[in-house]
């Protein structure tokens, strides 16, 4: 018995899309030519679809009932067309088997038009890699990488494998993975992930992390759990396709028995096949997960959709999520005999040769304020995780952090330190510039809102959601960000397990929260809130376990479509669901008394199906009304 499941499994599984189509487009001419008699054939056209469509039908039937007792959809579909054959209606049972064949091809295009867009998404595997041996390096397949393998990384290239820097200094683009826009300086002993790309200097690091483990393929593995099937409304419909196989067989057979017509009992089974309320559920929810694709979200399951449409509150984290993560200078201070206006276009000097976002931040701002020509700078050295150095104008200048300055013995007075330590605790960033190994002042760079923050935050509440702000601030600052974005309800100074308070005591108030952050800090948040969405995709191993939906390119104003998506989703489920359960009791009231023979019925039931995946399929282009 196992060989012979075995086999038929082996059958279901022959073809694919591309055999559907030859095999539903042949049936169709078939179906044609039988009910309008166009060709002299030795049989009835209608077998042809009966073969092609109807004998898959069948034998998926029989591989759930033996292996699984699985009464589906199929089962019924399969006790129809038998039931057609036996009664000598081929084209009922040619047009069961075609039009349930069709439903099938239309959720399988949708399914994939939304898997497609997803895998968009993930083509960042690198498909090569430099091994390092005995002083000898040679490329690789990506795949051939174990751990412990010596790697080199040049400039540009993208980490094929999670690894530790054992040799070099440089700074890695780690967007892909953690949402940070800013590149993260990296020195020997630092851990490095696949898929995120190296800007600076060249490293060697050693593999942790190979194949199915490595970040990359975690990320992957996530888009592949885009599956609808774990929804619980599916799970409801589903029991009831069941409950709906009970009914039909016993209103088939009664009919039968007090009619004593069983071509009365065959249209009850035609009518009453449950297709379309099995589809009714996951072709909405696969279709809702592609749109949101192409708005920038990775959605693990669809489940995570029907709960986004319940949820009356949403808080955010606000770094990288309500800001930019990029830097712009907020105010240069002097303090030495130098004007500001000097210590900034010195410093802009040497920045303009760094490829640095803090440098090009301060050269960018430093054109746009001032409005002169920035002087050339020599002898121009970077130093990675520190910061720049050169000669200007026979001036030596050296801008960057504190750690730089202590290196070179420039000394930073106990009032700067004052003065900065203030900007610090607000989460800005500072830039000491010594000249000829002087403090002569200092640069303060913060991140800035986004543009689309304050809009998406007025959208959110339009649709009934309250923004809420948990951020580690202080209340200060919290208090700036909030205003400027319309954010009522703020709390400041929140390490990670106050937000999971928070969010715990909305929760028992029965409000549903979806918690917005970068994935990795705000993990335990995202794994507490009904609905966690990380920025950024995924950079870790908890972020992955935490987050619900992924906003891979980090544009915050697509938020309000995706929480419109969802409530529009469920209200295509409901529609979907109601539409199919009226139209089977509306058809088997009509054949129970003869008015519907298996033809008709046919074509009614099923035509039904095919609206069903049609109406889910709009979900795949709506858009939110603005």
């Amino acid at each position: 018995m196992k060989q012979i499941i075995k086999g038929l499994d082996r059958l279901l599984e022959f073809g694919g899309m591309k055999r559907d189509i030859i095999f539903l487009v042949t049936s169709g001419i078939a179906l044609l030519i039988s009910i309008f008699d166009l060709l002299p054939l030795p049989f009835n056209a209608s077998w042809v679809a009966i073969v092609l469509c109807g004998i898959p039908i069948v034998l998926e039937a029989v591989v759930g009932l033996v292996t699984a007792f699985d009464i589906k959809a199929d089962v019924l579909v399969s006790l129809a067309l038998i039931a057609s054959v036996c009664i000598n209606e081929d084209f009922a049972a040619g047009e069961v088997a075609f039009i349930m064949q069709l439903g099938a091809l239309l959720e399988e295009m949708t399914v994939a038009k939304a898997r497609a867009g997803i895998e968009k998404l993930v083509h960042l595997t690198p498909q090569t890699a430099r091994l390092v041996k005995d002083g000898v390096e040679t490329v690789i397949p990506a795949e051939q990488v174990v751990v412990g393998n010596i790697l080199r990384i040049l400039p540009g290239e993208t980490v094929p494998v999670d690894g530790i820097i054992l040799d070099g200094q440089t700074a890695v683009n780690q967007a892909v993975m953690t949402g940070e826009s800013l590149p993260v300086d990296k020195s020997v002993g630092d851990e490095v992930f696949s898929g995120t790309v190296n800007q600076f200097g060249a490293f060697e690091m050693r593999a942790t992390k190979v194949g199915e483990d490595s970040s990359i393929q975690r990320m992957i593995r996530l888009v592949q759990s885009a599956d609808a099937g774990k929804a619980k409304i599916v799970g409801l419909a589903d029991k009831w396709a069941t409950w709906v196989v009970v009914i039909a067989l016993t209103a088939a057979v009664l009919t039968w028995l007090i009619t004593g017509q069983i071509i009365r009992a065959v249209t009850i089974l035609v009518v009453f096949c449950p297709c379309a309320l099995v589809l009714a559920t996951p072709t909405a929810i696969m279709a809702a997960i592609g749109n949101a694709t192409k708005h920038g979200f990775l959605v693990r399951e669809g489940d995570a959709l029907e709960r986004l449409a319940k949820v009356s509150k949403i808080t955010f984290d606000k770094t990288g999520t309500l800001t930019y993560g990029t830097p712009k200078v907020k105010t240069v201070k002097s303090v030495s005999a130098r004007s500001e206006a000097e210590v900034y276009l010195l410093a802009a000097a040497v920045e303009q040769l760094s490829e640095h976002p803090l440098g090009k931040a301060i050269v960018s701002c430093c054109k746009q304020e001032l409005k002169e020509e920035i002087p050339a700078c020599s002898e121009f050295q970077m130093h990675p995780g520190r910061g720049v150095s050169g000669v200007v104008d026979g001036t030596t200048v050296l801008a960057g952090n504190a750690t730089m300055l202590t290196d070179d013995s420039v000394p930073i007075p106990s009032e700067v330190q004052t003065e900065t330590e203030l900007w610090l605790r607000k989460g800005c960033t500072v830039i000491y510039v010594a000249l000829d190994r002087v403090l002569a002042g200092y640069i303060v760079l913060s991140d800035t809102v986004r543009e689309e923050s304050a809009p998406m935050i007025d959208q959110l509440q339009n649709l009934g959601v309250q923004p809420v702000l948990l951020t580690g601030d202080n209340e200060n600052a919290a208090g700036a960000i909030a205003g400027e974005l319309h954010i009522g309800e703020v709390h400041a100074n929140c390490l990670p397990e106050d937000k999971l308070n928070y969010i715990g005591e909305y929760q028992k108030n029965g409000e549903a929260v979806c918690m917005i952050g970068d994935g990795i800090n705000d993990a335990p948040a995202l794994k507490k809130a009904n609905v966690g969405i990380a920025m950024g995709g995924v950079g870790s191993d908890i972020a992955v376990d935490a987050a619900d939906i992924a906003l891979v390119d980090d544009e915050v104003k697509e938020l309000p479509h995706l929480l419109a998506l969802a409530k529009r989703m469920m209200t295509t489920i409901k529609l979907n669901l109601t539409f199919s359960m009226t139209l089977n009791f509306i058809a088997i009231g009509l054949a129970i008394p003869g008015i519907l023979n298996p033809v008709i019925g046919a074509l009614v039931h099923n035509a039904g199906s095919v609206l069903v995946i049609i109406n889910s399929a709009f979900l795949l282009t709506w858009k939110k009304k603005k």
